[in-house]
């Protein structure tokens, strides 16, 4: 399988999803407010590194349709599901970066791990952002509300300036460049915005702390200690403590955007993770 495909999902949402190469499948799941080009990097190296590498376009993001409806982790996961039985892969490995992790977890806690070998959280929001009576570390309800409101307000001005907590542009020595975060804009834009509001809700609120300790394969969870998007105490270093085989790696002053910025580092560290 060498090309760019629609699956055409149960309730007539169509997916996008790219699908390269050959050997035992990894599949991509992406961030808020990406697409699956978020990946490509990561997707150029395995592939030619002899592994068949896909990443669908979360619904109403990217290229894939717009619903009005479907946005939170338990459509996300569903949809997942679909595209894996779609291409009937067996021995994956998933690999979810932010919301696209929730997205991991929540398809393993919902489908099982009899297609799954193996598990990576890249800068992930399980097991949960919000700060709650049992997530005393996690982020106060107005940071989100702050999200949404800067999508409802603004979306494209507020998509120009996120990128620089989203990358640590914002830190002294930084040497992010200005396609970057041009790339981030276009990608956004692109995006339903009834989507994009919606899915702050599914990314901050989900309770996945079942997910996670269902998650019985080796999972390697990965953060940067600098990420100003989704602060690790309460998600990466949280899910350390529920994953049962659950590895970390910290990337010193890595941001939210490791993928880009660290793009060498994380391409090396899923190679070796995925042959170990």
């Amino acid at each position: 399988m060498n090309n760019s495909n629609f699956l055409k999902l149960k309730d007539g949402t169509q997916l996008f999803y790219k699908d390269w190469g050959k050997g035992q499948p990894i599949v991509f799941s992406h961030g808020w407010p990406l697409s699956s080009d978020a990946f490509e990097d990561q997707m150029l190296f395995l592939a030619n590194h002899g592994y068949r590498v896909i990443a669908h376009d979360r619904r109403g993001h990217g290229r894939s349709s717009q619903p009005w409806d479907g946005h939170n982790m338990d459509q996300y996961a569903d949809d997942l599901a679909e595209l894996t039985q779609h291409l009937d892969l067996h021995d994956a490995v998933h690999v979810g970066h932010s919301t696209g992790g929730g997205e991991v977890a929540r398809y393993i806690g919902r489908h099982g791990t009899s297609r799954v070998a193996k598990a990576s959280l890249i800068g992930a929001v399980p097991p949960i952002m919000l700060k709650t009576d049992f997530n005393p570390n996690g982020l106060p309800r107005d940071v989100f509300d702050g999200i949404r409101e800067g999508v409802r307000k603004d979306r494209s001005q507020f998509f120009k300036d996120l990128p620089d907590a989203f990358y640590g542009a914002n830190r002294p020595g930084s040497n992010v460049s200005q396609g970057l975060k041009d790339s981030f804009w276009l990608i956004g834009m692109q995006a339903s915005i009834k989507a994009l509001y919606d899915c702050v809700a599914a990314f901050s609120e989900t309770d996945q702390r079942e997910d996670l300790k269902k998650m019985t394969i080796p999972t390697l969870v990965i953060y940067g200690d600098d990420d100003q998007i989704v602060p690790p105490i309460s998600s990466s270093e949280a899910a350390l403590k529920l994953l049962p085989q659950g590895q970390g790696k910290v990337y010193k002053g890595g941001s939210h955007g490791i993928c880009s910025t660290h793009k060498d580092q994380i391409n090396q560290d899923l190679l070796d993770f995925i042959r170990s």
